[in-house]
């Protein structure tokens, strides 16, 4: 491991380009939302840019809950060619969550570890070529956290990276887990470029997060955290970049993607960064715009990250494109899975059926 960074980052970041501005992209600290519902109007849901693929992370914090939240109302609104969601708490997969029509490329991948804990899962209306679950090593995947979809121009790394626990009992896992990351994506940009997207559990500068002072010992804000993402960002065999810090660097309360429910968080705007999308830097110019959903709470303790993907040119056959069409995959595998009633879980974090947020006014931390 690198030495220390500071709460400035790493100096070699590229400087911020020009990206597409939306409303919800740049709203000022006195103008974030602070709604604690799911909105009944989305009518602030822009269209995709022209020529963009539009690819939107989520950590839904149980889907069962979220469902009965406004989860899937705001899944038409928004309507992502590519939805990749965290912390789903599916035992096994939810077949008929989202359309087979609407979305008919879905891979989801349950923990085995717990019932009721972590998951993650991946809709997508643009075939992959090959789609994995896993690093391929026990017992590092046993909590359904990681998916790798390729396409025809880059590998899509979804996933949902282990929180350090309360009291940091699970710091040593979760640096391993990183490890495991920095060498999966190395091995995947051997052939092409990545997007690596997910609840990452970080705020990996002072910027992220609304009390950085109280919050150097909480989980996803350690030093040892903080320095493993600047590592993953300096990659191996290219740069890698956090695509909306690159962005907006100076963007901090309408950049928070997280928000405790206990000690009014959210109505405190007392929230962190932990959502992201990573591109490898080759990948860089065709990032359009990434929008943090600041008004779309209420669903979950997180809020949506989606980010613009411009597309090849029109002209080569490798652009990001919708077919539904042709051979089945892998991702295609859960067709006929039953639902499950999901009714009984709670609303937490990281643990299956624990509350876990010890967040108070003074001292907001993600400690699920």
């Amino acid at each position: 491991m690198a030495g220390k960074r500071t709460a400035d980052g790493d100096a070699s970041d590229p400087a911020p380009k020009k990206a597409l501005t939306t409303s919800s992209t740049l709203a000022s600290a006195s103008s974030v939302p602070n709604n604690k519902t799911m909105p009944t109007n989305y009518s602030f849901i822009e269209k995709a840019p022209s020529g963009c693929c539009k690819i939107v992370t989520f950590n839904v914090n149980s889907l069962a809950a979220s469902c009965k939240k406004g989860f899937k109302e705001y899944v038409v609104a928004e309507d992502p060619d590519i939805l990749c969601l965290q912390e789903t708490k599916a035992n096994q997969p939810m077949a008929f969550l989202l359309s087979k029509t609407q979305y008919p490329h879905q891979t989801w991948h349950c923990s085995r570890a717990k019932k009721g804990y972590s998951g993650t899962a991946v809709f997508s209306k643009i075939k992959p070529l090959r789609v994995t679950t896993g690093f391929g090593a026990e017992p590092i995947d046993d909590e359904g956290r990681l998916i790798t979809l390729e396409f025809d121009t880059f590998h899509l790394v979804a996933c949902y990276v282990p929180n350090a626990g309360d009291k940091l009992v699970r710091l040593d896992r979760r640096m391993v887990w990183d490890d495991a990351m920095r060498t999966h994506i190395a091995a995947l940009e051997q052939t092409k470029p990545v997007i690596y997207t997910g609840d990452l559990n970080v705020a990996h500068n002072e910027i992220d997060l609304a009390r950085p002072d109280t919050n150097h010992r909480s989980p996803g804000f350690t030093d040892e955290e903080r320095t493993s993402f600047s590592d993953t960002l300096r990659g191996a065999t290219y740069p890698r970049v956090d695509a909306f810090r690159h962005l907006h660097p100076d963007t901090r309360a309408a950049a928070y993607t997280y928000f405790g429910y206990r000690a009014n968080c959210r109505e405190k705007t007392l929230g962190w960064r932990l959502d992201y999308f990573v591109v490898s830097e080759p990948l860089l110019a065709r990032v359009a715009g990434v929008v943090t959903r600041n008004q779309c709470y209420g669903a979950s303790d997180h809020v949506p990250l989606l980010l613009y993907l411009r597309n090849v040119e029109a002209n080569d056959d490798s652009k990001c494109s919708v077919e539904t069409s042709g051979t089945k995959t892998e991702s295609d595998e859960t067709k006929d899975e039953p639902l499950e009633a999901k009714d009984e879980l709670d609303e937490t974090k990281d643990e299956p059926l624990e509350a876990k947020d010890k967040s108070t006014d003074e001292n907001v931390a993600k400690s699920e």
